[in-house]
């Protein structure tokens, strides 16, 4: 049962990890821009520099949108997921002891039978 309620969270975790370098690959290829327009413009005018550096702010916020709730859910659905498997293995030791006591009874109720 804990294997199909953990289903998707490695998608979730993968989200997550790589979302930030995403962003941070947008980032490097909007300031990669900015430094092309400057080269080609021989000038640091604002509107040659602000679209690259508007491109790079754009990809770094996707990413980060993209990651941010993505851990938030998988720290979460982790958190959950253990106390699940928590309460699971409790209720089989609960169950396995009792069913070890029944059959410890049951067995001494025929041997005794049995003198």
């Amino acid at each position: 049962m804990t294997r199909q309620i953990s289903r998707g969270t490695g998608l979730l975790a993968t989200i997550g990890a790589t979302a930030p370098f995403v962003g941070l690959f947008g980032t490097v290829w909007g300031i990669m821009n900015s430094f092309i327009g400057i080269s080609e413009s021989h000038t640091t005018n604002l509107a040659v520099v602000a679209p690259g550096i508007a491109e790079a702010l754009l990809a770094t916020a996707m990413g980060l949108v993209a990651a941010i709730p993505a851990v938030v859910i998988y720290n979460h659905l982790v958190r959950v997921i253990g106390g699940y498997r928590t309460l699971l293995d409790d209720a089989s030791a609960q169950l396995l002891l009792m069913i070890s006591r029944g059959q410890h009874g049951r067995a001494a109720m025929l041997s005794r039978a049995a003198e």
